[in-house]
């Protein structure tokens, strides 16, 4: 009775260590899929903040404001 316990026992060992293991993947896979949209999301955005001065200086200089 205590041998087969101990079997099951470590069966569930064994099944958490793997469920660790994929649940480990998957925070890593959210974790850079976040940092991917902020990045994308981010980028542009402090690209717009070199490019609308560069194009309002270009447009007030074309028409002499």
């Amino acid at each position: 009775m205590e041998q087969d316990m101990q079997q099951r026992l470590d069966a569930q060992d064994n099944k958490l260590d793997q469920i660790y293991i994929s649940v480990e993947k998957t925070r890593k896979y959210f974790l850079w899929t976040l940092i991917g949209t902020l990045v994308t999301f981010f980028v542009p955005l402090i690209g717009l903040a070199f490019a609308i001065p560069f194009f309002l200086r270009t447009l007030t200089s074309a028409y002499g404001l």
